[in-house]
């Protein structure tokens, strides 16, 4: 498949299509998809930590990913092309910040491996081995 921009659509397709993912809402109606009652993806309600700068506008449209470490965090959200951010909020928390008005800005397959990493990084040690050794026999 040729990659193409994002979407939003994506994001629930590629979070729903992992094994023993179980897709729950949150009191506001919002998806929540976990793994073994961990969440890997989480689209938040509207919190006073991600608005905008001159307006004070609460965004509609963030989505947590989770991330493997602190390593990965840093290295999505110092990029100055990439869409992702934090706030003070989660600081010290394994994950990134997406607003799905920006997802476009980066292509279906870098959101598949995220999410398939933020999968991994919730899944249990053998739910994880099972399903990369599945991978590599694709």
């Amino acid at each position: 498949m040729a990659d193409r921009p994002a979407r939003v659509a994506d994001v629930h397709e590629i979070a729903a299509a992992m094994p023993h993912t179980k897709r729950v809402e949150g009191p506001k109606g919002n998806a929540i998809y976990q793994v073994g009652g961990k969440s890997f993806v989480f689209f938040r309600t509207p919190q006073p930590d991600a608005a905008d700068p001159e307006t004070g506008e609460r965004y509609p449209d963030v989505i947590m990913i989770w991330v493997e470490s602190e390593a990965d965090k840093l290295s999505l959200i110092q990029d100055p092309r990439s869409p992702f951010f934090t706030t003070g909020r989660f600081d010290g928390h394994l994950s990134v910040l997406l607003r799905g008005s920006e997802i476009g800005r980066i292509g279906v397959e870098e959101l598949a491996e995220l999410i398939q990493d933020a999968w991994l990084s919730r899944a249990s040690p053998r739910r994880a081995q099972r399903w990369l050794a599945d991978q590599n026999r694709r």
